[in-house]
């Protein structure tokens, strides 16, 4: 059932979302007050930090987690809803940066991240319109050779679930004139993103686990034996603590700051289009262009056509979401020229310079994941449930993600936007002819 209320009260109101709009749980928040103290102490309720806390909870760890807003309230209940497996650095990337038995580890596991969003939707009986498959659309040649090749290495890897698609065959799946073809991927998919989370917050408070909400954080004492994590009116000590603010989690902790950038993207949802969306997507599946400053969209429960892209180093938003994205939606949908937009909404993703996730620990006893660059629906989930084998006591996957090296982003925090974004020139020039 659809619930009405958009916002929390107080500081912590969600954003003017559809996926807010269209919540099917709506919480009662519990401010953290006073000294509490944990098994580990969980700082931020996104997918990283519930990953982390439902696979410790299930092996019986008393968890505390500990949210400035509410549950979902950053990326994870803002993003497009789609679950593609990999990372945002390719393994072939990975494999030339970082050698042989790295691309062979990563290309284990790139899957898995999907699985475990599954195994906890179907364990626990979250209801967020979980859909199967993904398409990545191609626009030139150029593409259509990087998905073949794509394909070949992930099989190379043991992983058969792709399909190469001609001109004709994506027009089955997705009705534009935009592509001339794709690759779809049968282990991808989509859902309500922010349905996820709260089903997963329910999930974990189901575990025994607690869930302080409107609570912001505002130091960390991540060099002691004991971490301590700090509110304004409370406290949690724990044995250990995990980190998981990505791109909101500000100057909290200041060793982190510099490594990783927030960057904004954009989405809208349209007006219920009814029998016309089966038309436009007759499959229901996810698509994603391979360009590098993409599009993504989709069809949501109730025929909403859900469409983003765009791209602002730095997390600042533009001042109309709308206008920006309009454009693009027309483009691959000429039928939906003037179309009403319902929803607009803005949000951040933490970007790592070398595109791959990072994983490590600051301190004995304090752990952080973030940088999913843009492909953090599935890697947070994996690696939540890697911080929580790294707490229990096992710590291969840990490590192999912990040593891999991550590089500071050219021009320091004052121009690192400004580097950014004149990198992204060279891409798109690559993209807009096809080379």
């Amino acid at each position: 059932m659809m619930a009405n209320t958009r916002s929390y009260a107080g500081n912590g109101a969600y954003p003017d979302s559809y996926y807010a709009a269209s919540r099917n749980i709506i919480r009662t928040p519990k401010m953290l007050e006073g000294a509490v103290t944990a098994d580990v102490a969980v700082l931020g309720a996104g997918y990283s930090g519930l990953s982390t806390a439902i696979h410790l909870a299930e092996k019986g760890y008393k968890v505390v987690m500990v949210e400035g807003a509410g549950i979902g309230w950053g990326a994870s209940g803002r993003n497009g809803g789609q679950i593609v497996n990999g990372l945002n650095a390719s393994l072939d990337t990975i494999k030339r940066r970082y050698g042989d038995q790295a691309g062979a580890f990563v290309g284990g596991l790139v899957q898995e991240g999907g699985k475990i969003i599954r195994r906890i939707v179907s364990q626990y009986n979250i209801d967020c319109d979980m859909k199967t498959g993904n398409i990545y659309a191609a626009y030139t040649p150029a593409h259509m050779k990087d998905l073949e090749h794509k394909k070949a290495l992930w099989k190379s890897y043991g992983m058969d679930d792709h399909q190469m698609l001609d001109k004709a065959a994506i027009q089955k799946l997705v009705k534009t004139d935009a592509y001339i073809g794709g690759m779809l991927d049968t282990t991808g998919g989509h859902m309500h993103p922010l349905n996820l989370t709260l089903g997963e917050a329910a999930a974990l408070e189901m575990l025994g686990g607690v869930i302080y909400e409107q609570s912001p954080v505002i130091r960390v004492e991540h060099d002691a034996e004991k971490p301590v994590i700090h509110t304004a009116k409370g406290s949690v000590t724990a044995n250990a603590a995990v980190i998981c603010g990505n791109a909101y989690l500000g100057h909290v902790v200041p060793k982190l700051v510099s490594r990783v950038m927030p960057v904004s993207t954009q989405m809208v949802a349209t007006e219920p289009l009814g029998e016309r969306a089966d038309a436009l997507i007759p499959s229901d599946m996810c698509v994603e262009d391979v360009r590098y400053i993409l599009d993504y969209f989709r069809l949501s429960a109730d025929k909403r056509m859900i469409f983003g892209g765009g791209t602002v180093y730095g997390g600042t938003d533009p001042a109309d979401v709308r206008a920006k994205i309009r454009p693009n939606l027309e483009k691959v949908f000429p039928s939906l020229k003037g179309v009403k937009i319902d929803y607009a909404w803005s949000g951040n993703f933490a970007l790592s310079f070398s595109r791959v996730p990072q994983m490590g620990k600051i301190g004995k006893n304090t752990y952080f994941a973030h940088g999913y660059s843009g492909h953090g629906v599935t890697g947070s989930h994996l690696f939540g449930k890697i911080l929580s084998e790294a707490i229990h006591g096992d710590l291969s996957r840990f490590s192999q993600f912990e040593k891999l090296p991550w590089i500071p982003f050219p021009g320091g925090r004052m121009f690192r936007a400004q580097y950014s974004t004149i990198g992204s020139w060279w891409y798109q020039f690559k993209d807009a002819f096809g080379l």
